[in-house]
C-alpha cells in the first residue's frame, strides 16, 4: 500500500508572509495523521497544488505515477475541486488495482477530523475490501468515482442517484 499526495486543501498551511493558505510543498501534513494514527504507510509526493491549478499534464503525471508503482492499493490525496477528472483519468489508464482519492474541505493544519476521517476512509477500503477499481472517499462515503460527486452549494460530498 502506499499514499500519493498531490497537495490540495489537506496539505495547506498558513503563510505568514503571504497572510494566506498555501499548499504545503512537503507531506508534513499526511505524515501529521498517519504518525496520530500510528501507521507507516510509505508516502510520495508530487505536484503540490492546489487541484483548481491542476491541468491534464499533471494528471498524466498522476497516471504514470501510478504506474510505476509497484503497490496494487493506493490512496491519492488530492484536491476536492477537481478529484472527480483526475480519478477519470486514473480509471482509463489504470486496471486491477484499488486506487481511492481522498481529500479534505477543511485544512489538516485548521482542523484535522474531517481530513483524517477521510484518509482512514480511504486506508480502510484498501486494508478490507481491496476491490479493484477507482473510488472516492469523502464525508463518510466511499464510492466508485463515477458515483459521486461534490455539492458546491453544500460543500460536501454526494452519492449520484
Amino acid at each position: 500500500m502506499e499514499i500519493i499526495n498531490t497537495g490540495g486543501t489537506f496539505n495547506k498551511v498558513y503563510d505568514p508572509v503571504k497572510g494566506e493558505l498555501v499548499v504545503s510543498q512537503d507531506n508534513s501534513m499526511v505524515e501529521r495523521v498517519l504518525d496520530a494514527l500510528k501507521l507507516s504507510i510509505p508516502v510520495r509526493g508530487i505536484l503540490y497544488k492546489d487541484s483548481l491549478d491542476m491541468d491534464e499534464g499533471d494528471r498524466s503525471l498522476l497516471l504514470q505515477t501510478i504506474l510505476e508503482s509497484p503497490s496494487q492499493e493506493i490512496v491519492i490525496v488530492h484536491g476536492t475541486d477537481t478529484m472527480d477528472l483526475s480519478a477519470q483519468v486514473v480509471a482509463s489508464g489504470v486496471e486491477g488495482r484499488s486506487i481511492v482519492f481522498t481529500g479534505a474541505m477543511v485544512p489538516i493544519s485548521i482542523d484535522p477530523t474531517e481530513g483524517a476521517g477521510n484518509l482512514m476512509l480511504a486506508l480502510s477500503h484498501l486494508l478490507y475490501n481491496r476491490s479493484p477499481g477507482v473510488f472516492i472517499a469523502m464525508h463518510g462515503l466511499l464510492a466508485p468515482y463515477d458515483q459521486i460527486y461534490k455539492e458546491r452549494e453544500r460543500g460536501l460530498f454526494c452519492l449520484k442517484r
